[in-house]
């Protein structure tokens, strides 16, 4: 009797540890010895660019997607920019298939659309998704940029005493970068896109162009010491000459290219401290005296050089001054509204 009530209690016992073990296993871990739920499979009809997908699980999308994709994917992109080719491997800027996060992109999209029934002409194309480092993009299309780079050139004026020559301004040319990014990103992110993109680039105005010049120099002046003519230009045309007399040998007047710097109306006389000047030598003559060799007009060039009327009419043709330049006193007076301060004038 005792025996038989001892085997109960043992196997009562059992049952409830049995039972408790059973109730401790975590929720969703199947029992040892159970059959795993089968992996969740994209849904019929879902394509990645055009590449079938549905009914496979993601381990075996990804594997099709690879091998499908993946070559042309790694495909150089052909760019031309201003009739130049250039070859732009997808790998040299970061450029892959990411096949696993598009398989996955591909299950999602087939949940959510509650799945498709390929039957009915239904399909979902989910795009395919790509790592791409955006910093080595920039710095690839920076680097093409600088190599079809065109600078821009300013037009040029050369003076010489009887013509005024310019060179005309060309327009440069810069890579629209950013264009060119957004175009390269679009064909690396479609497989069936053509593997090739044309950059473009914008034109550049040159600084100071070829009508511009005109602007620059509404007046100029060149005076030719050998021809003893004094010449003037408006908008770098020929407008008139006039006669002139120059320095005397030892009293040469100076060559460069100078500016008027002053403009007097009779203007006053100060002898420079010289044995030339005579009895003259340190003094000031009054603009307008009879003796004051400055007539009518004065139009200063430098140290103490300028472009003034003569008493000595005669000398016109000749070299006879001190450095200054002579003119008639009709011909100076003429020329002196026509020539502004800071007129360029060349002397050569």
């Amino acid at each position: 009797m005792r025996k038989a009530t001892g085997v109960a209690v043992v196997a009562v016992l059992s049952m409830l540890v049995s039972t408790a073990a059973a109730q401790t296993t975590a929720p969703g871990v199947p029992a040892p010895g159970a059959t795993p739920p089968p992996a969740p499979t994209i849904a019929p009809g879902v394509r990645a660019a055009g590449v079938s997908v549905g009914g496979l699980t993601v381990p075996q999308a990804t594997a099709r997607l690879t091998a499908a994709l993946g070559p042309r994917m790694r495909t150089p992109v052909t760019i031309r920019v201003a009739g130049r080719r250039f070859r732009l491997r997808p790998r040299s800027i970061g450029s892959r298939l990411d096949a696993g996060r598009t398989a996955r992109r591909a299950l999602k999209a087939g949940r959510a659309r509650g799945g498709v029934d390929p039957s009915f002409g239904e399909v979902i194309d989910v795009p395919v998704a790509v790592v791409l480092d955006r910093k080595r993009l920039r710095r690839y299309v920076s680097g093409l940029g600088r190599r079809v780079y065109v600078a821009p050139r300013n037009a040029t004026l050369r003076i010489t005493v009887r013509r005024m020559v310019r060179r005309r301004s060309y327009g440069g040319r810069k890579l629209v970068e950013y264009r060119l990014r957004s175009a390269i990103v679009r064909v690396l992110r479609d497989p069936r896109a053509r593997r090739a993109v044309k950059g473009q680039r914008r034109r550049l105005r040159a600084a100071v162009t070829y009508r511009g010049l005109a602007r620059r120099y509404p007046t100029v002046v060149t005076i030719d010491r050998g021809g003893f003519r004094l010449r003037l230009f408006k908008r770098l045309r020929y407008d008139r000459s006039y006669g002139i007399a120059v320095g005397a040998a030892g009293h040469d007047t100076p060559t460069g290219l100078f500016r008027i710097n002053t403009k007097q109306v009779n203007p006053a006389w100060h002898a420079p401290n010289r044995p030339w000047a005579g009895s003259y030598a340190g003094r000031t003559v009054p603009g307008g005296a009879p003796d004051n060799p400055l007539r009518a007009r004065w139009l200063g060039i430098a140290n103490g050089v300028g472009i003034h009327g003569t008493s000595e009419p005669w000398s016109i043709g000749s070299r006879a001054s001190h450095g200054c330049i002579r003119m008639r006193v009709p011909d100076v007076i003429d020329l002196y509204p026509r020539v502004p301060v800071g007129t360029p004038t060349l002397i050569r």
